[in-house]
């Protein structure tokens, strides 16, 4: 009878570990339990961001499959007014928000972009500081002679009106409304394109779309990198940034993308996609 007794009370005990492990003091489920993710998260906004939150929903999507990220690349403005509208989730902007802007809405630095000044590989210029550019885009200066190089006339390439890397590079230079430009495209492929084929052409793009058919000055001896970039020497360079409306809570999976990409954990595709990660 002991014996019988004794392997009940075992039994019993064994019955409440195993009880336990599920549930809380309370009843409800362990708080360790991992809760499916699962949902559309729709971003809408900078061209120049296309390669970041590329890497970032792919690297994302991959370890997540019920949660699917979508891009709408139209331009930083058009983003951020399509996050104010509600018509996507995330806004992605490639220039810090006005003012009035941040009134309603939250924009979190993802990564940071050098944007090059890029030239044609024949032009003898290799180096400009930020006060050259400045009078160049201004038609102050129109001959490459007045800066070292040849004696020709400067074709000014730049972003149509909306591009936040046309934003960021204006402000940096301090040339906004003053520029002169010969043409006006309507995207960074397009600027690398032209300048490429114009041996008197100069232009500017994001750091990560640079391809080697141009030439990428340094300003004021700083050449564009990583680390000059990161540390703030590289003077041309803006901020990529996730918005987001002040007044909508994320939902689940908007959140858990949120939080993944202003994580460590994101910084090796941020790398990948050629752009420099935010300081954490």
């Amino acid at each position: 009878m002991k014996k019988i007794m004794a392997s009940l009370m075992a039994i019993l005990m064994v019955t409440a570990v195993f009880t336990g492990c599920g549930q809380s003091e309370g009843g409800e489920k362990a708080t360790g339990a991992v809760e499916l993710i699962s949902g559309t998260v729709t971003t809408d906004g900078s061209t120049s961001m296309e390669k970041v939150i590329g890497f970032l929903s792919e690297a994302y999507m991959e370890e997540n499959n019920e949660v699917k990220v979508t891009y709408n690349p139209t331009g930083s403005g058009s983003g951020i007014q399509a996050v104010l509208d509600g018509r996507c989730d995330i806004g992605l902007s490639s220039r810090d928000l006005k003012p009035e802007e941040a009134e309603n809405l939250t924009g979190v630095v993802v990564a940071i972009d050098g944007i090059a000044v890029i030239v044609n590989p024949e032009n003898p210029v290799n180096d400009l500081t930020v006060e050259q550019i400045s009078s160049i885009y201004k038609g102050e200066v129109t001959n490459w002679s007045e800066v070292g190089g040849g004696d020709a006339p400067i074709v000014l390439i730049g972003r149509e009106a909306a591009s936040g890397t046309r934003d960021g590079f204006e402000s940096v230079t301090g040339t906004e409304d003053l520029c002169k430009y010969t043409q006006e495209l309507t995207s960074t492929g397009d600027v690398v394109q032209t300048v490429a084929s114009n041996p008197n052409a100069i232009g500017y793009a994001s750091l990560a779309s640079v391809k080697d058919t141009v030439k990428v000055l340094s300003v004021e001896n700083v050449v564009p990198t990583t680390a000059s970039i990161q540390n703030g020497e590289y003077k041309i360079q803006r901020n990529f940034l996730f918005v987001t409306r002040k007044d909508v809570e994320m939902s689940p999976a908007t959140r858990a993308f949120f939080n993944f990409t202003v994580s460590g954990e994101a910084d090796e595709y941020i790398t990948a996609a050629g752009a420099i990660p935010a300081i954490r």
